[in-house]
């Protein structure tokens, strides 16, 4: 079994290389991904169709998709486009878009007024501090406190690997917030899915992963710990991950 890894908002595919040696002596294969704006990619353009197509070119028959966090809108992206190549896919504290509707609404994320470009976004999510970031000159969002980093993301991870993992955060491109999303395969392909439940999560909150778990009509799986458990503990996540291929739904998809 393949599975391709998928980061969330501000991480690349650096975050998976505690996951991938795990799952790879569970006997499957792994492969973490950088999307465009994120990781080694970070000067490309990112537009949701870029971080769409990113997945959909390295997709191969029977994948299993895993998105963390902000990745779980681009693996949702990836599986409308080429649903007869999924396998599964696996939510970890992850977001689902909401159809007809920009991802700033899926992420309770704000917006200052309707300039329609992502410059007019006050807020990523519902649990974002806004003096945790700043613009930068290419009008993205840097990541510049630590403490809230490890506060938000890291709370269970060591010193050294928080020090470590907030230098390796790249801006965020606001813009994807504000595109609306249309998925015209995806709520009618029905493919099989599951959800992670991070149980001390500070970057999406529980009462958001429920109503996404509910969506998704799955009963959640939960591991203990922060919104990073790839670096807390990335040999239980990845039996984790394993486990939740072999899951299936309960209740339709609701695609509001």
């Amino acid at each position: 079994m393949r599975l391709i890894l998928v980061h969330g908002g501000f991480h690349g595919a650096w975050c998976w290389d505690r996951v991938v040696p795990e799952l790879e002596k569970l006997g499957h294969e792994a492969l973490a991904i950088d999307l465009p704006g994120h990781g080694a990619r970070r000067w490309e353009r990112s537009t949701l169709a870029d971080r769409r197509d990113a997945i959909v070119e390295v997709m191969r028959d029977g994948d299993v998709l895993v998105g963390h966090s902000g990745g779980g809108f681009d693996c949702t992206l990836a599986a409308d486009a080429r649903p007869e190549l999924v396998r599964h896919i696996v939510y970890l504290a992850a977001g689902l878009p909401i159809e007809g509707r920009p991802l700033v609404e899926a992420t309770g994320g704000e917006r200052k007024a309707n300039s329609g470009d992502g410059s007019d976004i006050a807020k990523l999510s519902s649990s974002m501090p806004p003096s945790a970031l700043r613009p930068t000159e290419d009008g993205r969002l840097e990541w510049v406190d630590k403490e809230a980093g490890r506060a938000i993301f890291y709370h269970d991870c060591d010193d050294a690997t928080v020090d470590w993992a907030v230098s390796k955060l790249t801006p965020a491109p606001p813009g994807i917030l504000v595109e609306p999303i249309a998925l015209t395969r995806f709520w009618q392909a029905d493919l099989p899915r599951s959800y992670i439940i991070c149980t001390d999560d500070r970057a999406k909150p529980l009462a958001a992963s429920m109503t996404i778990a509910r969506r998704l009509g799955v009963v959640p799986l939960p591991i203990e710990g922060s919104h990073s458990p790839f670096f807390s503990r990335p040999a239980e996540l990845a039996g984790l991950l394993v486990h939740a291929t072999t899951t299936r739904p309960v209740a339709p998809l609701e695609p509001i």
